[in-house]
């Protein structure tokens, strides 16, 4: 039975030929390549684009709408693949680059903040 680990929500410890196995390492590739390095495009944006390109990323904003209504403060990711953004729950410490302000953010206690840098 596999595991999943407690950061990222990485999927490990497959049992050797396990059912199941390509979807989830197919997922956690998925988390990887969106949230390793993480820069956003903005964290104030509350409406999602309307002409996204495939791996964008925000951080949604206060009172989102549309899409992104009740994911206040999570990653959001643009899949072209799935037509559809998928949202990621961030945790106490991540650093993100955000592009359309130049500066870093840091989330703590719920909510991300510049980090002066």
């Amino acid at each position: 039975m596999p595991t999943t680990g407690p950061n990222l929500g990485i999927t490990h410890s497959w049992a050797e030929a396990e059912s199941g196995w390509k979807a989830a390492m197919d997922a956690n590739l998925k988390k990887l390549d969106a949230l390793v390095q993480l820069s956003v495009k903005s964290y104030s944006v509350s409406t999602p684009p309307g002409s996204p390109s495939n791996g964008h990323r925000y951080i949604v904003g206060i009172s989102p709408t549309g899409a992104w209504t009740g994911h206040t403060n999570d990653v959001a990711v643009w899949e072209s693949a799935a037509s559809a953004w998928t949202f990621y729950v961030p945790k106490t410490g991540w650093f993100s680059y955000v592009e359309d302000t130049t500066e870093f953010v840091k989330y703590v206690s719920g909510s991300w903040a510049s980090t002066g840098i």
